[in-house]
């Protein structure tokens, strides 16, 4: 049996995905140990993992929640740049203490999110064999595909590359703090410095929650990259109260801004007035960014609360309104709900633009967000069969991939072999 050590952000997005991973790894009787800052413990203690924590001084207890909200009232470019900022100020942290916390601990190999910038370099420093994986949306670029912090949609066209290829060199400007930062450390470590964010990944096997199908166009991914559909299990999962009683025998729409983004009271406001004269009971999740009490009293009697057990009102729901996080989306398509998204930043402009392309649900700006506008989006994704059919044909894809039990075997022989694990033979691109 091996040690797992779990390299991720202190968010849930990113979390729940890694922990579920880690539990799976655990009920095969392998030791898993997450490392993070210490409002992730909570999380690991209900997957039932170990936990060392980093960054006690920077990030105390409260912290996390203190640096969302701080986001959570911005969108778009702005919210984009707070997150790098925040990330960088993190990867000096683990770049920092990370090492000697996992020597500490006697992890054998390492789980990397996409997102634990540093994380690989990390494992390269002491020499232990890494898995990379995609909790959010997949950050491989190529020029075919556009920058995962746009809205665009998929083009073989000429002009489109081009725009995508412009689209990504911003992404780089604007990421190049951190960058400099991860080749500082590698140099003190002799280690080669990175030329690309790719170098990054793992060459045993990268994992991604994503379905190919929740995909565009692929042409150069490597070898070694596996799409496994998404990683959720409630028994991994701190227990949620809701008020189960309150629910009607009318149509569910579920309603989450996730757990970053969510300080635009506005919005929520909108989506309750969209809602109030459907023939729909509306479920409201702050996400944690505000408390029930504090937002007036809304549009149809939506039942707000706090935070939901998402997977548990998925099952009943037949619509999502979602900000377009990849966990919430994932979820949704995992039972079939077709959505409206309402992409505020970061990956969600992304996530968005793929949920339009599969036909699983329509998109509203946040800059174009009214209550006409979206309670149109709304009636059409409930009235139109074609939205719950591509759905359910991505369900049909999710259940197909393998998920987590799937990562998890990808995961064990990739570091029982020390050797790439390839993907099985696609007769097209993906």
């Amino acid at each position: 049996m091996t040690h797992f050590g779990l390299l991720c952000p202190t968010a849930s997005g990113h979390l729940n995905p890694m922990t579920t991973l880690g539990y799976e790894l655990a009920q095969r009787g392998h030791r898993v140990t997450l490392i993070a800052t210490l409002d992730a413990q909570p999380k690991a203690a209900a997957a039932g993992l170990d936990f060392r924590a980093i960054g006690a001084a920077e990030f105390p207890v409260g912290s996390a929640a203190a640096e969302i909200n701080r986001i959570g009232e911005l969108s778009g470019l702005a919210a984009f740049r707070s997150t790098i900022a925040l990330f960088k100020k993190i990867t000096e942290t683990l770049l920092r203490e990370a090492p000697a916390v996992l020597e500490a601990a006697g992890v054998e190999a390492v789980l990397v999110d996409q997102a634990a910038f540093g994380g690989s370099s990390v494992a390269e420093h002491l020499g232990l064999p890494y898995v990379s994986v995609c909790c959010a949306l997949m950050f491989n670029r190529e020029p075919g595909v556009p920058p995962l912090n746009t809205s665009w949609s998929y083009s073989p066209a000429w002009w489109a590359r081009l725009r995508n290829r412009a689209g990504h060199a911003l992404m780089v400007r604007l990421a190049q703090p951190i960058g400099d930062l991860v080749n500082e450390y590698r140099q003190q470590w002799g280690l080669p410095a990175y030329q690309s964010s790719s170098d990054a990944y793992s060459d045993l096997a990268q994992i991604c929650q994503q379905p190919a199908e929740f995909e565009f166009p692929r042409e150069q991914l490597p070898a070694c990259f596996h799409f496994t559909g998404p990683y959720a299990n409630p028994a991994s999962r701190e227990a949620t109260d809701f008020p189960f009683e309150q629910l009607s025998d009318q149509p569910l729409i579920y309603a989450s801004l996730g757990t970053v983004q969510n300080q635009l009271m506005d919005t929520f406001e909108i989506i309750a007035a969209a809602c109030a004269d459907l023939e729909a009971q509306l479920v409201i999740a702050l996400g944690g960014g505000s408390k029930p009490e504090a937002l007036p009293n809304l549009p149809g009697s939506p039942i707000v609360v706090a935070f939901a057990p998402q997977l548990a009102l998925l099952q009943r729901a037949a619509l999502t309104i979602t900000h377009a996080g990849m966990n919430t989306t994932l979820e949704s398509l995992s039972n079939g709900v077709p959505m409206v998204a309402i992409p505020i930043a970061n990956d969600q402009p992304g996530v968005a633009a793929r949920i339009a392309w599969t036909g699983t649900g329509e998109v509203v700006s946040l800059k174009q967000l009214s209550v006409p506008r979206l309670r149109q989006a709304i009636a059409t994704v409930l009235t139109t069969d074609t939205y719950r059919d591509h759905a359910r044909r991505l369900q049909a894809a999710i259940q197909n991939a393998g998920g987590v039990s799937r990562a998890a075997d990808i995961v064990e022989q990739a570091i029982a072999t020390r050797q790439p694990v390839m993907a099985p033979y696609r007769s097209e691109s993906i």
